[in-house]
């Protein structure tokens, strides 16, 4: 067994996924860099393999900062942790930043690109130092690796 694989254990174990802005434009945005699947698609795969998981998953897609910084507070008293894609917050937004620190629960950064390996303001994330984690590059399997982190924090 790699360290990526598991049993199906069902479980109350219930994860967050939140989508930044732009997400929506999945497939139509920047393709080259983004990919070509949906957000419907990539929403549907998330749910599917945290089922494989036992991971009960919700997910939202936010635009706008306020909305991200809402979902996150209420996250506290819905589940157990947090998979965030803050789009181009994560560069810039000091209050995002400050709502994952405020909250009680492990918040992992994912990312679709490497965004170490594009434009230089993307290279600086101001949310990774009070994140859990961060996994970017791997496409739709940037969320799924998320959510094996996410199971082994949860249930150990």
């Amino acid at each position: 067994m790699t360290p990526f694989q598991h049993l199906p254990t069902p479980t109350d174990a219930s994860v967050l996924v939140i989508h930044g802005p732009n997400l929506h434009l999945l497939g139509l945005r920047e393709p080259g860099v983004y990919g070509t699947e949906r957000l419907v698609d990539l929403d549907r795969a998330i749910v599917a393999y945290g089922e494989t998981l036992g991971l009960r998953v919700s997910i939202e897609q936010h635009n706008d900062e306020g909305a991200i910084i809402d979902a996150l507070t209420r996250a506290q008293e819905q589940v157990q942790l947090v998979v965030l894609n803050a789009g181009a917050y994560t560069h810039y937004s000091y209050a995002v930043r400050d709502a994952i620190a405020a909250i009680r629960l492990p918040v992992i950064e994912v990312h679709l690109s490497n965004i170490a390996a594009r434009e230089a303001f993307r290279a600086t994330s101001v949310i990774a130092p009070v994140c859990c984690g961060s996994i970017s590059g791997f496409g739709r399997d940037s969320y799924l690796l998320a959510l094996n982190a996410a199971r082994r924090l949860i249930t150990g």
